[in-house]
């Protein structure tokens, strides 16, 4: 039983370092998709203009560099079982909040919205074996003490 959860983490886990892998290559186009859906909030705008002048980027380009980052380092210690828990709580949140921000279905037309909903299920899916993951922990337990608790 370990090597098949052992198997199947990593296997999950390549999906996020794909992905995040992905947002680097086409830097620019990433960040352009989320500079069409995030608008930065007046109260962080300076703030926002003092990094994106030290950095020479835009905000949505350091969003982008940011989002890549941590879904191919999260990848990696889920993969590795090196921090499993609290990385996966980390995408459990990430994912939670790239769902409402970019699978918005809610504002389109029945038949237009079905990718949509399929995204925002697949989404969901996943949220739910990243808190498989939290939930199973780095030790191995017997399938009667994992699921006593419940």
């Amino acid at each position: 039983m370990p090597a098949f959860v052992t198997f199947g983490r990593i296997l999950f886990a390549v999906l996020f370092i794909y992905t995040g892998a992905t947002k680097f290559f086409p830097l620019q186009a990433t960040a352009d998709f989320i500079a069409g859906k995030i608008v930065v909030p007046d109260a962080i705008a300076p703030y926002a203009k003092q990094v994106e002048t030290a950095t020479a980027m835009t905000t949505p380009q350091l969003l982008a560099i940011a989002a890549g980052g941590l879904e191919i380092i999260a990848g990696l210690m889920i993969a590795l079982n090196f921090g499993a828990r609290f990385f996966a709580l980390l995408m459990v949140i990430y994912v939670a909040v790239s769902t409402v921000l970019f699978s918005d279905f809610w504002n389109q037309a029945a038949p237009d919205n079905a990718a949509m909903v399929v995204d925002a299920l697949k989404n969901l899916s996943i949220i739910g074996a990243l808190f498989m993951i939290m939930g199973y922990g780095r030790a191995t337990r017997s399938a009667e003490t994992a699921y006593g608790d419940v």
